[in-house]
């Protein structure tokens, strides 16, 4: 059996093509909606899509409950089965009205790709955020070590994270251009920060411990002052792997950045470890800083500029994401306000 026919690659670049120009994705969405198509070929047997049959959805749904996480062995995710019918049901939308297969594939039968509904709806259900409190998060930052020049740039990133909520991936990419420790800002320029969709926006330092702004005072002054790095070259460089007596080990920093985030997430999920705390992730972050924003802000005003100080355009965006409220608590809530009015 083949394993590639030339005609079905040709309609799966075109789409992602389609898909990155006309639509404006990501090369992360790209990879994986490229990798759910090739998941429905293999699962179908490598069949020609021009003999698109609507047993093929009912089909794929089996082969994807049937289907096993490589890394963990267990049964894929409902999410993850969600994401795969979404992809190939979209693909086949697109390419229903392509040359050649109009009069191929029936549209209507597309929709056997469909999820069943309580499957989907626990999909897309939110799930409670695990995240740092403030006081966590500033015992990692003390117990975390500065012997070594690597490890004074990771607690500079714990720092700035604390300062900013910036994603993992923007932090991995910033340069020095991008910080002004005098006003106390960032700048997320999305023309050379990888941040969310392309999107450029400032983030001023959020009002958290003065030692997390000091420190990363610090360290940028001894960038510029002792390692001589300018405006283009990374706020937290890569490290230059050298070999000394015969060994590998650090010898300095690169001035370029990490093209990835994984290096920020190893970072904050060891602090965390050394201080004997649950490992949270970059991301985390942002829930600890909008949490505290509600505590802190008094007014819409002042909710809405923290709230675009996340990089978010919408409040709502803030409070859905970050700050949902529980059942119990709703009903806290309102019965408190109850008994404030019988008084």
């Amino acid at each position: 059996m083949a394993q590639y026919l030339a005609e079905n690659e040709r309609g799966k670049r075109e789409y992602l093509h389609w898909m990155k120009e006309a639509e404006g994705k990501d090369e992360k969405t790209l990879d994986q909606v490229a990798a759910s198509l090739r998941d429905f070929e293999i699962a179908l047997g490598i069949k020609p899509f021009k003999s698109f049959h609507r047993d093929w959805g009912k089909r794929y749904k089996v082969h994807l409950e049937k289907s096993r996480n490589l890394r963990t062995g267990k049964p894929l995710s409902l999410t993850t089965c969600d994401a795969r019918l979404r992809h190939v049901k979209a693909f086949f939308k697109w390419l229903a009205y392509q040359p050649g297969y109009k009069s191929r594939i029936n549209v209507a039968d597309i929709e056997y790709f469909n999820n069943n509904a309580k499957d989907a709806r626990a999909a897309h259900a939110a799930r409670p955020v695990r995240y740092p409190s403030l006081q966590q998060c500033d015992h990692a930052f003390r117990l975390s070590p500065e012997d070594t020049e690597r490890q004074r740039r990771d607690k500079a990133i714990f720092g700035l994270l604390m300062l900013t909520g910036a994603r993992a991936a923007a932090l991995a990419s910033l340069r020095m251009a991008h910080v002004d420790i005098v006003e106390g800002s960032i700048f997320q320029d999305g023309r050379e920060v990888r941040t969310k969709a392309a999107k450029t926006f400032e983030t001023w330092f959020f009002p958290v411990d003065p030692m997390f702004r000091q420190y990363l005072e610090d360290w940028v002054r001894y960038l510029r002052d002792e390692k001589l790095f300018g405006p283009q070259d990374a706020l937290f460089p890569k490290l230059v792997i050298g070999i000394q007596n015969g060994r590998f080990c650090v010898t300095g920093f690169a001035r370029e950045p990490y093209a990835g985030s994984q290096m920020i997430s190893n970072v904050v999920q060891n602090a965390f470890k050394t201080a004997g705390l649950h490992e949270f992730t970059p991301h985390s972050f942002r829930k600890t800083l909008a949490m505290f924003g509600d505590q802190k802000c008094q007014t819409l005003e002042a909710r809405k500029a923290w709230s675009q100080n996340l990089g978010h355009d919408s409040l709502a965006t803030t409070v859905n994401a970050y700050m949902p409220v529980s059942r119990e608590r709703q009903a806290e809530i309102i019965r408190k306000m109850g008994e404030l009015h019988v008084q």
